[in-house]
């Protein structure tokens, strides 16, 4: 994007010709790769009750070892269970999408901030209407695009903040309301759940939780991907893969134009 404007294009979705093309050329191949991974579910618990142990060890230990320990550990560990909740909003890993929901939900208990269900709701939106300004919210809102512009400073600083500009772009949306059940049940739950937490690994547990999400989304080489994907570097094309070794982390999430072409 320039410093006061996006870029547009009238070409159709290239991910949608592509994957007519994949399946035709490679249907068995294609169909090898899809399907549900239940395993997938014991890797979020996994992940969740790590954070949580690693809260309690770290919550008497001041805040420099809270930071510290958020950036150095905690970070790749809720990187992870973002990547996981995406796998869920897919149904990828239960075929029941009650399940799917479920153990998204639970994933979030680690995150700090409950978002599984109003992702899951506009993240499949993406899929179908990527890149339309009124109903990706992959996209920036036109105020951050004018805001940060081509200034280096601003977009550190705004990389910094990712989680918060990520937070507030379905409220420019207007294709649907944000609030429902689900997104209501995530909310209370994640209240119920943090109440108790805070008894055990108190206010700098809880701490390092959201700057392990802070950091996992924003500022660190785990959160480098969220710009990686989707940010216009060659406007010919607007997603983007990565294949270097961080996929390991993420449960190569980085083969994310493949993810757009079969999914």
């Amino acid at each position: 994007m320039s410093t006061t404007k996006f870029i547009f294009s009238e070409n159709p979705d290239p991910h949608i010709q592509r994957r007519k093309e994949l399946l035709k050329k490679y249907p068995q191949q294609i169909r090898a790769l899809m399907g549900n991974e239940p395993s997938t579910a014991l890797w979020i618990i996994f992940c969740v009750l790590s954070q949580f142990a690693i809260a309690y060890a770290v919550h008497g230990l001041g805040f420099g070892w809270v930071m510290l320990s958020a950036f150095v550990v905690g970070a790749f560990f809720n990187h992870a269970l973002y990547v996981l909740i995406h796998d869920a909003t897919h149904n990828l890993i239960f075929k029941n999408s009650l399940w799917n929901r479920a153990i998204a939900i639970f994933a979030d208990f680690a995150l700090l901030a409950p978002g599984s269900m109003g992702f899951r709701k506009y993240h499949l939106i993406h899929h179908n209407r990527q890149g339309q300004h009124d109903y990706d919210a992959d996209l920036v809102s036109e105020w951050e695009a004018k805001v940060v512009g081509n200034s280096s400073f601003k977009k550190l600083i705004w990389v910094f903040l990712l989680p918060i500009s990520q937070v507030s772009r379905p409220t420019r949306l207007k294709i649907k309301p944000f609030m429902d059940f689900w997104i209501a049940a995530n909310i209370i739950l994640q209240i119920l759940v943090l109440a108790i937490a805070y008894q055990y690994i108190g206010g700098f547990g809880l701490a390092y939780l959201g700057f392990s999400t802070l950091f996992g989304v924003g500022f660190h080489p785990m959160g480098g991907r969220w710009i990686a994907e989707h940010y216009v570097i060659h406007e010919e094309q607007e997603t983007y893969s990565y294949y270097g070794p961080l996929n390991k982390f993420c449960f190569n999430v980085g083969y994310h134009n493949e993810h757009h072409d079969v999914m």
